[in-house]
């Protein structure tokens, strides 16, 4: 998924250990997109089955002899203002090959916040957090905050993935990008990120960001139009 301002691909550590330069830095928050939660009672972290790529990024990070902190997140409240979900926004109709699946969207500052405490406090130093905003919503659900925020009026519509994929074609889309969208829409959605964590509160020591907060600061900067 997307960051603030720059999009990469899942799975793909944002910062990872020992990537400090030639000062040889042994410790760095790795950020990874979540893909479904099953929690293991025993040893308080979380096992996630799918997304084998990620789990193997995990591992790499976990190596002996490296400080660790890994952020887990889910869809960021970002895509909708600064990524691919954006041109949807703003024609007023956003389609996706999605239904009624609850997410636990994040704000992409609260994920830099936690990622700035795990480099400069200690405490961290071997933590996982599962990075969740209060509240799950559906895109639909996501897409009323938003239109709410703005005053325009704007409609979520679901769609059959291969019709999603041929429009998405038919657009002119990279071949490349289309299938990692089919990826995340596959792969990634299907309830099993379904939530909530207070992480954020035990990293920071304050809650979160709300969508709603997101939605309505967003729309006064006029991304949205409206």
């Amino acid at each position: 998924m997307g960051t603030r301002g720059e999009r990469r691909r899942v799975g793909v550590p944002d910062l990872l250990p020992g990537s400090g330069g030639p000062g040889g830095c042994r410790h760095g928050p790795f950020v990874r997109r979540a893909g479904g939660r099953e929690r293991d009672p025993t040893a308080g972290t979380a096992l996630w089955p799918g997304e084998e790529e990620a789990q193997r990024s995990e591992q790499t990070v976990r190596d002996p002899g490296v400080d660790w902190t890994i952020l887990r997140s889910s869809w960021f409240n970002q895509n909708f203002s600064e990524n691919f979900l954006l041109d949807g926004v703003l024609s007023g109709v956003l389609a996706l090959p999605v239904d009624g699946v609850r997410e636990p969207f994040v704000d992409a500052d609260d994920i830099a916040d936690v990622a700035a405490a795990a480099l400069t406090e200690p405490e961290h130093t071997g933590q996982v957090y599962e990075l969740t905003v209060p509240h799950l919503l559906t895109f639909a659900e996501a897409v009323q905050e938003i239109a709410e925020a703005t005053g325009r009026e704007l409609r979520f519509q679901s769609m059959p993935m291969d019709e999603y994929a041929s429009l998405l074609a038919r657009y002119g889309v990279l071949a490349e990008t289309v299938s990692l969208l089919m990826y995340l829409f596959s792969e990634v959605l299907g309830g099993r990120n379904a939530s909530l964590s207070d992480d954020v509160e035990r990293a920071l020591g304050r809650q979160p960001r709300d969508f709603r907060d997101y939605a309505r600061h967003t729309a006064a900067t006029g991304v949205w139009g409206g």
